[in-house]
């Protein structure tokens, strides 16, 4: 079973990625944040920052690319092979309002006619590696996920990353795991299936190998920000001490505090990172609303430091 720390756009960037890697190396693949075509360049300066092999030294990082234009998906494409990378990843399950609204994302699902014209267009090109797809199960639940299965059917797509919600549910319910079964009633048996939804901890896991024994790959999102040693528990491994996490804190804080121009800004980045933490640590929600009301980063500190004592 391969475990993949799954893409937050705005979160996961190669900061947080070098981080990770630095205090708990142990998920197979990362996906970086997508990265989205231009014409002149390419690629943007921020998002090349994102994916270029300097920034990721090291780390099993999986580029991946949002756009419904296939032609500007091969021109990254084929940039992203120059770079050495064997795998690409096509997002079609970005729920974001702004995304879906440009038809990207889950709003290709919409349509698998187009669907069907755009992965055509992607795999008649001679590619050198793999193209692997991120999809949910489509825009509402008035889709047939079925018919979507036919689509991908059609095409050597290496695994397909299924994420069992609607774009309608956003991340909110539990995985509809009665339709995450279609894949496998009528199954192509060249594509891999990644699971990805709800997996926090190795009994979640557990229940989803139960059920579908025959999946690749299992991919955690907000789970893995919460619990920073996770796919080294779901590894065998141990779950992650106070120490730990106090290093793994404090590595953040500095590499973001060193790169953050404003003051504000950093303090959102990290207010925003324990957000997910909590939900792992389960401190006292008195503790968590001195770190959302701070507005200095001596604030901050003094109120981490003292959490940190209270612990040791």
């Amino acid at each position: 079973m391969n475990y993949y720390f799954a893409p937050m756009e705005g979160i996961t960037d190669y900061l947080y990625r070098q981080i990770v890697w630095r205090h708990f190396p142990f998920a197979d693949k990362l996906y970086a944040p997508f990265i989205q075509p231009n014409e002149k360049p390419v690629i943007v300066p921020k998002e090349y920052n994102e994916i270029c092999p300097e920034n990721n030294h090291g780390i099993p990082m999986v580029p991946q690319i949002l756009t419904r234009d296939a032609e500007g998906f091969i021109r990254v494409g084929e940039i992203l092979e120059s770079m050495g990378y064997d795998e690409i990843n096509l997002n079609l399950g970005c729920p974001v309002r702004l995304i879906v609204s440009k038809g990207k994302g889950a709003s290709m699902l919409a349509d698998t006619d187009y669907l069907d014209e755009f992965l055509d267009t992607i795999f008649t090109h001679n590619w050198k590696c793999k193209i692997t797809v991120k999809t949910r199960l489509g825009l509402t639940d008035n889709a047939d996920f079925n018919d979507l299965l036919e689509v991908y059917k059609k095409y050597p797509i290496h695994e397909l990353t299924i994420h069992p919600r609607y774009k309608s549910d956003f991340y909110s319910g539990e995985p509809r795991l009665d339709e995450f079964s279609k894949v496998f009633e009528s199954p192509n048996t060249s594509t891999k299936i990644c699971y990805n939804g709800n997996i926090n901890s190795t009994s979640d896991r557990d229940q989803i190998i139960c059920h579908y024994p025959n999946i690749s790959s299992i991919m955690c999102g907000r789970g893995a920000l919460a619990n920073p040693a996770l796919f080294r528990q779901l590894k065998g491994g141990k779950a992650m001490s106070k120490v730990e996490f106090i290093d793994f804190h404090n590595d953040v804080y500095e590499t973001y505090k060193a790169t953050v121009a404003k003051e504000k800004h950093f303090l959102h980045k990290m207010q925003e990172m324990w957000t997910y933490w909590n939900q792992y640590l389960q401190f006292e929600m008195e503790i968590i609303k001195k770190i959302r009301g701070v507005s200095s980063v001596s604030e901050y500190t003094s109120v981490i430091n003292q959490l940190f004592d209270s612990i040791l």
